[in-house]
């Protein structure tokens, strides 16, 4: 799960020159790389009440970064059955009532520590206790010390961190759009206009994930995306094209006119 910030003109401003912003939050499946659940609020909105339109099946697993930070969200995902592992977040208030031995495998990965918390919030309005996990792990490639918070207490710690790697396919799927489509500028400056454009490029984005999973030619998003983009009005069967396209034929007639076959069944305009 991951939101994103996209810069868009404010309402009123024609000319652009008063930037507004909008959060796309957005949950995917690791296994598919595609949305699942996606939803907008403006740039300036916290970020928790996203938390509370979830809703998987027990045993699930998801990971979100620290600006998801909702106790009470937390403690309804124990009790449905869903696990999460997310950062801890810097002023925490918890008590440490265990601490696990390490195996020589988990320190060999990088993992400091695997606590067992009591943590929750004191506010009258608001008393929860949480009973979760903490592991403390050090990344050698960034030279950095992460704590992951989960209220998983099965899995080993590295694995724990490894779950938390895959929050960056996340990552991966908006600099593919941001790359691949045209979310720099926005064709309208009203709220429906910016979300319409924002929907048609995730549509664009799925449709061609659709067809990326079934060629039996291996192609870059990138490169697919632009073929995809120049042929999008000729008359052609796209797979047969996408699978041989060495095998293509392109001649322009007298009379100017595209004339498109190919070694299977005679493609044409």
């Amino acid at each position: 799960m991951f939101q994103q910030i996209l810069k868009a003109p404010s309402p009123g401003k024609a000319n652009g020159k008063r930037k507004g912003g909008i959060k796309v939050h957005t949950l995917i499946n690791a296994a598919d790389d595609v949305p699942l659940k996606i939803s907008f609020t403006a740039a300036s909105a916290n970020d928790m009440p996203f938390l509370k339109e979830i809703h998987l099946e027990p045993g699930s697993f998801i990971v979100f970064d620290k600006g998801y930070v909702s106790y009470s969200e937390y403690e309804r995902f124990g009790k449905e059955g869903v696990f999460f592992v997310t950062r801890q977040k810097k002023d925490a208030r918890y008590i440490v009532t265990h601490s696990a031995p390490l195996s020589q495998e988990s320190l060999d990965s990088g993992v400091l520590s695997d606590q067992y918390l009591t943590q929750g919030t004191r506010t009258q309005a608001e008393k929860i206790k949480l009973q979760v996990r903490l592991v403390t792990f050090y990344d050698k490639e960034s030279d950095r010390t992460f704590e992951f918070l989960t209220n998983n207490f099965s899995l080993s710690p590295q694995d724990i961190a490894n779950l938390y790697k895959k929050r960056w396919l996340i990552e991966i799927l908006f600099k593919r759009i941001k790359q691949n489509f045209p979310l720099k500028y926005f064709l309208g400056d009203n709220q429906n206009a910016i979300k319409v454009q924002i929907w048609c490029v995730f549509i664009a984005d799925l449709l061609i994930k659709l067809v990326q999973v079934q060629l039996k030619r291996k192609w870059a998003f990138s490169n697919l995306s632009s073929i995809i983009r120049l042929h999008l009005m000729s008359y052609l069967n796209l797979f047969n094209f996408l699978n041989d396209p060495e095998q293509l034929s392109v001649k322009y007639h007298s009379n100017n006119q595209l004339k498109i076959w190919g070694s299977e069944n005679g493609f044409k305009t």
